[in-house]
């Protein structure tokens, strides 16, 4: 009667006898820049009363004059969430106080970036976000091909290093694990002076796609 493995024994087995040498393992790197095709932007609305009432109705007027300035910047994809409140109790020579909130996010064009920044973040109750750059949407597949291809020349580059070192030559991949990664946000914040050097999106740092892969080698 012939013995069954479990699938997981029988995987390492395949990799086992796959492998008459040395088993290498190397992580290799990639990353690659692609320009900005919009900024995606989000900021917090706030607004205080004596009540939740007074609070609300000032949080309706300041959204309306947001969402006015946002639609002058061509804002598109535009997002609000409900809104919430919180109470706080009365302090020294302070009476209670209502706040209400609220998040709105959407995205526009760079050249808006200085636009956004003053116009709409000098508004009250306004608290702006970190912008996040968008990169487009097409040559996703080729970009992706490209980071594949550098990170596993990456790897087997640092094999063949290892294999050099101790006397083997020949490599052979045996199984590759892929992983992803992204950008960082770029933070900003409304400008008080209009004799300071305005906000430039072509100083914004590109978008940046990084993939990282895990490869292993046999080693002969």
């Amino acid at each position: 009667m012939p013995l069954l493995l479990p699938p997981m024994l029988i995987a390492q087995a395949q990799v086992q006898m796959g492998c008459n040498g040395t088993l290498l393992q190397a992580r290799g790197r990639a990353e690659l820049k692609r320009a900005i095709a919009a900024l995606r932007l989000s900021l917090n609305l706030e607004a205080e009363a004596a009540t939740a009432d007074g609070a609300l109705a000032s949080l309706q007027a300041r959204l309306d004059a947001v969402r006015q300035a946002l639609q002058q910047l061509g804002v598109h994809k535009l997002e609000v969430t409900s809104p919430s409140t919180w109470s706080r109790a009365a302090e020294r020579k302070q009476p209670p106080l209502t706040t209400a909130s609220l998040q709105v996010s959407g995205e526009l064009a760079p050249a808006q970036l200085q636009r956004l920044i003053r116009q709409v973040g000098s508004l009250p109750g306004v608290r702006l976000s970190p912008v996040n750059p968008r990169a487009q949407a097409s040559g996703d597949a080729g970009s992706q091909a490209r980071l594949l291809k550098a990170a596993y020349g990456d790897a087997r580059a640092q094999a063949k290093t290892i294999a050099a070192a101790i006397g083997l030559h020949q490599l052979r991949p045996l199984e590759v694990d892929v992983e992803g990664g992204g950008g960082m946000p770029i933070l900003m914040r409304a400008m008080a002076s209009s004799d300071a050097a305005p906000f430039d999106p072509a100083e914004l740092p590109e978008p940046v796609e990084r993939l990282s892969l895990l490869v292993r080698f046999c080693a002969r």
